[in-house]
């Protein structure tokens, strides 16, 4: 689903302030760490301020002056009022005519605690497609560990599209809080028609209202930035850290540069060989999996406010949306529609922790109070009372209709719908309906991603969780198998991702991958 595939990490961040907690630490997973085969990547203390670290040759002469580039990083103030460096990489608009117009990317360093052991630049990415890494990186003291923070400066970008870089504008805010509103599963006509008009218009307000930029924004061109940032690094290899989306980015980074990836991390893992419709029919069982548990988890604690039972409980919830459908509630000035009550069940779902969000704004709403479902849904799209704080709900579709423009005509979508209710009777209708996604896309690809293998890589980590609800376990095994130098941590638990959720065993690897390029010798089961 074109609005789906995505790490809701960062605004999962800010909902730490709502629930008034840090991260808990979960009881699920083993301790310690596997036996290492070897070490891989840069050496330890290989920092951007060596020089004998360059390694800035352009896969192209023409590309060059790009890498050359020296990055001026400048004192910037953090959303939580810490001090951090913000800088620009300049890059070409489209790569087969580097000479032509250029954009800026967007970066922001937080530099590490310790400054006198820098293993080198961390890049990471938070996935969306669409999410600002910038963010990301801001929110390193929330996102990554310890012993991240002290030996990495931690480098986040906003890949083109998204955030400051050159970010795609499709809708203004009034059409997007339709957009983002309107039935996602339309049920008589005048739905119907209201649905296909919004995918029309979606794909026409990218293209008239971006220009070029809307054609060149795809995972490839966002894969070829992070190489011209290496080599403004002065990096030999890359270092990364890519969570959902940015797992595509990653493997995508691999095989177009695979002398030049070093240590990768590629953690809530997307299958990037799924056609849309499988990946569709995929997440909607994963959805549907995550949704039970949380429903399991309530009953089991007994007097269970959906219900006597784990059927029960969904029955109110489908009830709930269908009755919303039917009667959209008021909110202050604003009214909770069916598309943000799904928003704002679905995002609780992303980690364990926010159970008790869902707890609270789920009970209300069946009490006749929407306030917080809708606040929800609202972080969900990156909103706030004053307007929306990024793009992403724009770059998401665009991005992943630019990387696969395929769609279901919308005739034939009432035929798939029963294989979707199969595994998930919940959303399976919503998910179904999602394969309609891109029919509206204007613009084509400049360049298309093809199979991915990252053969001649170092061996990177791909990583997953058995109940992740947006990127499904079965994604990083099918991952693994693929990239030929990979190899596959698994992560037992709820949420999406497995880095910083309570699992020693997991950040144990990761952690010592990153700094010390300890390669685990086979697969890693953390269960």
């Amino acid at each position: 689903m074109k609005r789906i595939v995505a790490l809701v990490l960062v605004v999962a961040l800010v909902l730490l302030g709502l629930a008034g907690a840090v991260v808990a630490v979960l009881d699920d997973g083993g301790s310690g760490s596997p036996e290492s085969s070897g070490v891989v990547g840069p050496p330890a203390g290989a920092g951007e301020d060596d020089p004998g670290n360059g390694n800035q040759q352009a896969p192209d002469p023409a590309l060059q002056p790009f890498y050359d580039q020296e990055i001026e990083w400048s004192t910037c103030q953090g959303m939580y009022g810490e001090s951090r460096e913000c800088g620009w990489l300049e890059v070409p608009l489209d790569y087969d005519d580097p000479e032509g117009t250029t954009i800026e990317i967007k970066l922001l360093k937080r530099p590490a605690d310790d400054q006198e052991n820098v293993v080198g630049p961390l890049i990471v990415n938070p996935g969306g497609p669409g999410a600002p890494g910038t963010s990301y990186a801001d929110q390193a003291e929330f996102a990554f560990g310890e012993p991240l923070r002290e030996r990495f400066d931690i480098i986040g970008f906003d890949p083109r599209g998204t955030g400051e870089s050159a970010p795609v504008d499709c809708l203004t805010d009034d059409e997007l809080d339709a957009y983002l509103a309107a039935d996602p599963s339309p049920d008589d006509e005048e739905e119907l028609a209201e649905f296909q008009e919004w995918e029309t218009r979606m794909g026409e307000g990218c293209a008239t209202r971006s220009g070029d930029i809307s054609a060149h924004i795809s995972t490839v061109e966002a894969a070829r930035d992070m190489d011209v940032l290496r080599g403004a690094l002065r990096q030999p290899q890359m270092i990364y850290f890519g969570a959902s989306y940015g797992t595509v980015l990653g493997a995508t980074y691999a095989d177009l540069f695979p002398e030049s990836s070093g240590r990768l991390v590629l953690d809530g893992a997307v299958d990037v060989s799924l056609s849309s419709r499988e990946q569709d029919l995929q997440q909607a069982m994963g959805f549907e999996r995550a949704l039970t548990a949380y429903l399991d988890d309530c009953v089991a604690g007994g007097d269970c406010y959906l219900g006597e039972d784990t059927a029960a409980a969904k029955k109110t919830i489908t009830d709930f949306i269908e009755q919303v459908d039917e009667e959209p509630m008021q909110v202050g000035e604003r009214v909770l529609d069916v598309g943000n009550a799904f928003y704002g069940i679905v995002l609780p779902l992303y980690n364990h922790d926010y159970w008790t969000l869902l707890d609270s704004a789920l009970s209300d709403a069946l009490e006749g109070d929407a306030a917080e479902l809708l606040q929800l849904s609202d972080y969900y799209g990156s909103r706030e009372d004053s307007g929306y704080t990024d793009n992403s709900s724009e770059a998401i579709w665009a991005i992943n209709c630019l990387d696969d423009n395929t769609f279901t005509p919308i005739e034939d979508i009432p035929d798939e719908i029963e294989e979707f209710r199969k595994v998930s009777p919940t959303f399976g209708d919503i998910f179904a309906w999602g394969l309609y996604g891109c029919a509206g896309l204007q613009v084509p690809p400049a360049e298309q991603r093809p199979p991915l293998t990252a053969k001649g890589a170092d061996p990177l980590l791909v990583v997953g969780t058995t109940r992740d609800p947006a990127t499904p376990y079965e994604w990083a095994e099918a991952l693994a198998d693929q990239l030929e130098p990979a190899i596959l941590l698994k992560r037992d638990g709820d949420g999406h991702t497995a880095y910083n959720m309570g699992s020693d065993c997991i950040d144990d690897t990761i952690e010592a991958y990153l700094i010390d390029g300890e390669v685990p010798s086979g697969m890693v089961d953390c269960s």
